[in-house]
């Protein structure tokens, strides 16, 4: 190559696993979810399983759970740590509710959790806020 000349510039494809959709890129979805009349918020071997099985239904890859029982009332908070990023889930029996995030980014669908978090809790009633995380254009 020439001493002046210049070099033409490849563009570089990230690989973030940033989500792209309607021209905006995001980090992913995070759905914050309140199940009410719910049931086995107690049991925190069913609540594992109902986590795993929400992970997979969505298209995630689960590396480990924490959770963590409380004397007092029996209620669970702990966290399925994902490769796309997380499911928490905080209990509160006595009033027979559970509060959960599931946030996940890629090709990962955390709406597809849903069916599974209702029908494993019995929900009567679900409430889900959507918030599209980091932004970028």
């Amino acid at each position: 190559m020439a001493k002046n000349a210049t070099a033409a510039v490849e563009p570089v494809e990230l690989t973030d696993y940033f989500i792209h959709e309607d021209g905006v890129a995001f980090a992913g979805r995070h759905l914050l979810i309140d199940l009410w009349d719910a049931e086995r918020l107690t049991d925190i071997d069913h609540i594992e399983q109902t986590l795993r099985k929400a992970a997979d239904a969505s298209g995630a890859t689960v590396l480990s759970v924490h959770l963590h029982q409380f004397s007092d009332s029996g209620g669970v908070s702990g966290v399925a740590i994902l490769a796309e990023s997380h499911i928490s889930i905080h209990t509160w029996p006595e009033r027979d509710y559970a509060a959960l995030d599931v946030f996940m980014c890629g090709a990962c669908n955390p709406h597809n959790a849903l069916p599974i978090l209702k029908s494993a809790f019995a929900a009567k009633s679900v409430t889900v806020n959507e918030t599209r995380r980091g932004v970028v254009a």
